[in-house]
């Protein structure tokens, strides 16, 4: 995402920022996609609930291309659809049930996070609120470190620092995003505690994939706001001066 520049840029007459958010004939598309996305959400989530591994292995796979498709079409930035190939590469690594596929995913969405860090930038977040962050990390850490594999603590709070600074950041591109910052935080808190044999809730699984995707959708979304609004702000702009 690039800032969306001042009221004088705006108001330019170039053609390329008088262009509209959404690409002419792409709105068809864009809603084919999303309710795509919507679908094979439905269909993981689902499978999840009845304990139908073979939907599971089908659907998951299909989210994070989907979404991209989606975003692409709505012209993401380049590090946002990064940041959601690398999730993807995470989805699929954790498909297996190995410490090393663990480790490759948790470095996959590490990628991501590094990604998204970038896309915010220097925008401003509250003091308050990253100390609320700072809290849960220092908390989360120490309650799990004992629990967790010896080779695994090392790793995991390195990947819950960047975790935890992304959640944080997102927070500046508004609500939207900083709700898919700090569902993502819990998704990967919910793994955390299945890999340190905490106690859980009844289908775990489901509740790390809905917090999960509803964190990466509203994540992407929330980057694109900013982009989005820039573009009607420039097509009036065009069209008043």
């Amino acid at each position: 995402m690039s800032a969306t520049g001042s009221t004088e840029r705006a108001g330019s007459r170039t053609p390329a920022r008088a262009r509209p958010a959404l690409p002419a004939g792409a709105g068809f598309a864009t809603r084919a996609l999303l309710v795509a996305f919507a679908a094979a959400t439905a269909l993981d989530l689902g499978s999840l609930l009845a304990g139908w591994h073979t939907g599971h292995l089908i659907a998951k796979p299909l989210l994070m291309p989907l979404l991209v498709a989606y975003v692409i079409t709505l012209r993401a930035p380049r590090l946002l659809i990064a940041a959601l190939l690398f999730g993807w590469g995470g989805d699929l690594a954790l498909l297996f049930d190995a410490d090393v596929a663990f480790l490759i995913g948790m470095g996959s969405f590490a990628v991501g996070h590094v990604c998204y860090l970038v896309l915010f930038g220097r925008r401003r977040t509250g003091p308050l609120l990253g100390a609320a962050y700072a809290a849960a990390l220092l908390s989360t850490v120490t309650l799990l470190w004992g629990d967790l594999p010896a080779e695994l603590r090392i790793p995991v709070a390195g990947y819950s620092l960047l975790l935890t600074a992304m959640a944080y950041r997102s927070s500046a591109l508004g609500l939207r995003a900083g709700l898919g910052g700090a569902l993502f935080l819990l998704s990967d808190t919910l793994i955390a505690t299945g890999v340190a044999e905490w106690p859980q809730l009844p289908r775990p699984d489901f509740w790390v994939m809905a917090t999960y995707v509803a964190a990466q959708y509203l994540l992407a979304t929330g980057a694109l706001a900013p982009r989005r609004a820039y573009g009607r702000e420039a097509l009036q702009g065009s069209t008043t001066s």
